[in-house]
């Protein structure tokens, strides 16, 4: 052996020095990601109420989007959204206007706002339910979008930046097709309906390249109706006049800062650091409070014995159970039989923000609220969206309450069925060959065209499917069955239209709703419980660990979207061919729309 080789480690422990050297870093990153997590937990567990200043005002922020129950703490942790939810913000706003600690709400929507006209509407009610204390609503944006401005509108004082923008132009709809993509990647798709639902237009974007005359007609509808009643709004509180407002929209004269601010919609063009000196000398107020913050403050005593539950259905509407944002039939169906089987609950209010899904996830959960109401009053309030599926849910509760422009109906059913068998051969190479016991063993594969047979089979299904949807509408509407199919086929409604319709029962928001609950149960002293209660954080993430029964289905969205590019087409592209890939079974469903501005 040379002398070198003498003097030199051998390979054997060079590789036991390495080893060792990068199990001591694992083990030491493994502590500190520990010890990291462990600081999680406990500032979590161990979070103290949190202290009120005096003459606070309670900070808003509406730059993130909000769920309509506040996250659990697992979520909150990991999600980017608002860290308070809805029914939270909500009783935040209530509790303020008889806080003296309070001395008014500023509204800060940065440079975007998330939210759409139904929880716009029902967050403007809440405001001017405050603004009856004598308090002040003071809004604040570096931009206003359409519906920052609808709520914005509310507000005693309105600032926008100096360089911003107010996007104040009337509502338009733009559909994207997909039709012509998928004849490129020779990908054939087979939509089915009833013959009568002309207006389920959801898989039309499969299957033609522009709108058909009937997705136009109840498209233009539904945005005149909520155009109309937030150009009413707007001018009641900003004491414009429609045909004002109508044709600043129409001459895009109220965009710009100066003309915003000439034009009565803003009252004070400055930057975000002047609202401060603004609370100071006119109000004489040098504090803030978050909304989240101030809602961990409140006092909630779930001690009585009377107790409405308000259980949350928000998302696609899917089978199974799990933890992505979704109405999982397995979920929520277990929390209208727990909450009806609970004897200190005395009535349910079921929260519905949802654009339909799933046509057996939806039969399941429709079936649970026929059966909890022989208990107890069951009363629906619906959020932004409440259709298709979302709907059916709906329409055997006790009463249900809708937003003037929540979007709801959309009583119908459709199939899409995709043909892949020639786009695999053509652009991948790729070919199928079968043996089959049966003349239609194969009558559902995408691999090929489905044959007559197979039509007239989906056909009769999803035809058997919407007389089963129209006859629960009828029955729990109390209507007949063929006023139910002349407004149903699939057809679109705001709240307003719904109500002259007999869809719904009353307009209003959630507040509303628990107090027709209260009504029903005969209740005058009763607790309001989120139903079911947030898991502890090690009891979400051991169930989180044990895994679901469900996933979450894609939204087909958003096939309606603003043309000023906050949305990618990009984007919506990828997930709509997941979603053809993905979708199981009949659907009822609605469209994801997004109506922004232009």
């Amino acid at each position: 052996m040379s002398e070198n080789s003498k003097s030199s480690p051998s390979f054997g422990k060079i590789m036991l020095a390495s080893g060792v050297g990068t199990l001591i870093v694992l083990i030491l990153v493994g502590i500190f990601k520990l010890m990291m997590f462990m600081g999680i937990i406990g500032s979590v567990s161990k979070s103290s109420e949190p202290v009120i200043s005096k003459q606070a005002f309670l900070k808003i922020d509406l730059t993130k989007s909000i769920n309509e129950r506040t996250p659990a703490d697992l979520d909150a942790m990991f999600d980017n959204g608002s860290s308070i939810g809805f029914n939270d913000l909500l009783r935040s706003i209530n509790n303020a206007s008889d806080d003296d600690n309070i001395t008014g709400i500023y509204l800060y929507m940065g440079s975007a706002y998330p939210m759409s006209w139904g929880m716009s509407e029902e967050l403007r009610q809440a405001l001017k339910n405050f603004m009856n204390s004598g308090k002040p609503v003071l809004a604040y944006a570096d931009g206003y979008s359409q519906q920052a401005y609808f709520l914005a509108s509310v507000a005693d004082s309105i600032y926008m930046n100096p360089s911003g923008l107010l996007q104040f132009s009337g509502i338009a709809a733009e559909a994207l097709f997909f039709k012509d993509l998928l004849d490129r990647m020779d990908v054939h798709m087979t939509l089915v309906r009833p013959k009568s639902n002309s207006f389920k237009s959801a898989g039309e974007t499969y299957t033609m390249n522009h709108m058909s005359d009937a997705n136009r007609t109840q498209i233009r509808q539904y945005i005149a109706s909520i155009w109309d009643y937030a150009v009413e709004q707007i001018g009641e509180s900003r004491d414009i006049s429609a045909e004002e407002l109508n044709t600043m929209a129409d001459n895009l004269s109220a965009c710009l800062p100066d003309d915003a601010l000439n034009a009565r919609l803003v009252d004070r063009l400055c930057f975000e650091n002047d609202i401060k000196n603004t609370m100071k000398e006119a109000y004489n107020s040098t504090a803030t409070v978050n909304a989240a913050d101030y809602a961990k403050s409140i006092k909630r005593d779930f001690s009585a014995s009377n107790r409405i539950a308000v259980i949350y259905a928000q998302g696609d509407v899917v089978d199974g159970s799990g933890f992505n944002t979704a109405v999982y039939s397995d979920k929520i169906t277990k929390a209208l039989v727990d909450a009806a089987n609970d004897d200190n609950i005395k009535a349910i209010v079921l929260r519905v923000n949802s654009p339909g899904g799933q046509v057996t996830a939806s039969e399941v959960m429709t079936n649970a609220v026929m059966r909890a109401k022989q208990k107890k009053p069951v009363i629906v309030s619906m959020s932004d969206l409440a259709a298709s599926a979302g709907y059916e849910i709906s329409c055997n509760a006790n009463y249900i309450v809708a937003e003037p422009t929540t979007i709801t109906g959309s009583i119908g059913v459709f199939a899409t069925i995709p043909e892949l068998g020639t786009t695999l051969k053509k652009h991948v190479g790729i070919t199928s060959d079968t043996a089959m016991t049966n003349a239609n063993a194969t009558a559902l594969s995408v691999m090929r065209p489905m044959s007559p047979r197979t039509m007239e089979l989906m056909q009769r299904n999803v035809e058997e499917f919407y007389t089963v949807f129209v006859n629960r509408v009828a029955k729990g509407r109390n209507l007949r069955p063929a006023f139910v199919d002349s407004i149903a086929r699939g057809r679109v409604w705001t709240g307003r239209d719904a109500l002259k319709l007999g869809l719904v029962d009353a307009l209003g928001g959630l507040d509303d709703a628990i107090a027709i609950a209260a009504d029903s149960a005969q209740l005058t002293d009763y607790a309001v419980i989120d139903y079911p209660a947030n898991e502890s954080l090690l009891n979400d993430l051991l169930n989180r660990k044990n895994g679901s029964s469900g996933t979450a289905q894609y939204n087909t969205q958003p096939f309606l979207f603003p043309s000023n590019g906050l949305w990618l087409p990009t984007n919506l592209i990828n997930k709509t061919l997941r979603q053809i890939c993905e979708t199981r079974g009949l659907q009822a469903r609605l469209d994801f729309f997004i109506l922004e501005d232009f």
